[in-house]
């Protein structure tokens, strides 16, 4: 009877360890994962209903370089959002599986946390994880079904683990892949710039970035030309360099704007040619620019808001007032400008292995 007593005693405490165990190893698995975001940005507002886990931000990882994903498996979305481009691409227009380009310039993806306006160049999509499965299907770009992606994935031990290991279950489903994808997408912050440790004290300016950051900050005032600035912060505001709006910045006239921007999302004439305003941050590694990519300098960035600036109807009017004078930048102050711009480079952020291929 004694003996008996003890066989069932430590059967308990064996099953009792084994499922401490079990919860010790969920528990693990869905370990949150806490984002790093420096000393200059707020606290992001990220949604609830998809919590980040150090399980589902690997997945997603996996996921953004995994070329299975396209429909010829030789594309990932690293292919065209490269880190050392702050996951941009150089090119004008992103080549997919087909040979064929796409219509606009790939965008650098820093700092989704705080993007609350919609993603792409014309926010067509309203979430990080809507806009995660778009390029996967657009026939421009990865040119694959949703169906045919999971399909494939299914087929791999190394996804089903990790699908299970990031949502409790082996099913594999596009719901799921859009939601790990914007998980990871999350995490890519981008807030140690010489910059940000410029404003805590740890690095100093030099003369030329020093004027540039005045140049940047000081608002167009053509009354008093020794005291006018380029008024880059009335569009490239706050601590992620970007007001969350679209805008024309004064690119073409009317007859030539051919790429109707936001207006193709709110069938709204007052916002042709309007593109969603990007942030700065990093814009030293992440030409070309603008929506077509046509500027492949700061220099002409500079050179264009300087005194290149094209009437049309939608033309934001800050931007427009400076026409007539231009903004009266002498060329010591245009290249200031540009040093300036190239503090806003996180370095670290461009080599993090948090970020990198994990293959």
């Amino acid at each position: 009877m004694f003996h008996r007593f003890i066989f069932f005693t430590f059967l308990l405490f064996a099953i009792a360890y084994s499922c401490k165990k079990a919860v010790n190893v969920i528990n693990q698995e869905n370990e949150p994962y806490v984002l790093d975001y420096g000393t200059t940005l707020a606290e992001p507002n990220l949604p609830g209903d998809n919590p980040l886990t150090k399980s589902k931000v690997q997945l997603g990882r996996m996921l953004f370089y995994e070329k299975s994903l396209s429909g010829n498996n030789s594309m990932a979305c690293a292919t065209c959002h490269k880190q050392g481009n702050a996951f941009s691409d150089v090119s004008q227009f992103s080549v997919g599986i087909d040979g064929l380009p796409g219509k606009r310039q790939a965008m650098a993806i820093v700092n989704m946390a705080w993007n609350s306006n919609g993603f792409f160049w014309d926010g067509r999509s309203f979430s990080l994880r809507e806009q995660s499965l778009l390029p996967i299907q657009d026939v421009l770009e990865m040119h694959e079904t949703l169906a045919n992606a999971v399909s494939k994935l299914a087929s791999k031990t190394i996804y089903t683990e990790q699908f299970n290991k990031a949502f409790g279950s082996v099913e594999i489903t596009s719901e799921k892949i859009s939601l790990a994808l914007e998980a990871f997408m999350f995490t890519l912050v981008s807030g140690n710039s010489k910059y940000d440790k410029f404003l805590a004290g740890q690095a100093t300016l030099t003369a030329s970035e020093e004027n540039g950051r005045k140049l940047f900050f000081t608002e167009y005032n053509p009354g008093f030309p020794n005291l006018s600035g380029a008024d880059c912060a009335h569009c490239h505001s706050g601590s992620n360099f970007e007001n969350d709006q679209f805008m024309n910045n004064g690119l073409d006239l009317e007859a030539n704007i051919t790429d109707l921007g936001y207006m193709d999302v709110t069938s709204n004439a007052a916002d042709k040619g309007k593109f969603k305003v990007p942030s700065l941050r990093n814009i030293e590694v992440s030409f070309p620019y603008m929506h077509d990519g046509r500027f492949t300098t700061l220099e002409q960035v500079v050179g264009h808001y300087n005194s290149e600036i094209k009437t049309s109807s939608t033309v934001d009017q800050a931007v427009l007032n400076t026409q007539s004078t231009g903004l009266m930048l002498t060329a010591a102050d245009r290249i200031d400008l540009v040093n300036f711009l190239k503090t806003l480079t996180d370095h670290g952020f461009l080599t993090d292995e948090r970020f990198s291929n994990p293959f």
